[in-house]
């Protein structure tokens, strides 16, 4: 497996341990994945990675809107120069 560390891409075994403590639960869900496509590895890997980028496009999305409600606070709190 391989995991990316900034521009670097490192075999995961190279990781030191606390950046590799969710191994398990990544293993976990990765045979929940297999299991719903009935060990269709291929089915299983892109149904995960399409959930994944699902996730990622939501996370991004509020955080934007975060954002904007946090720019908007400024803007409403400014004070008027004299």
């Amino acid at each position: 497996m391989h995991a990316i560390s900034g521009r670097r891409t490192m075999l995961r075994d190279d990781l030191p341990a606390g950046q590799d403590a969710r191994r398990g639960e990544a293993e976990a869900i990765a045979q929940a994945y297999r299991a719903a496509h009935r060990g269709d590895d291929r089915a299983a890997l892109v149904a995960a990675i399409s959930d994944a980028l699902a996730d990622l496009d939501a996370a991004e999305e509020r955080t934007a809107a975060t954002r904007r409600v946090v720019s908007h606070g400024f803007v409403r709190g400014r004070v008027s120069a004299p």
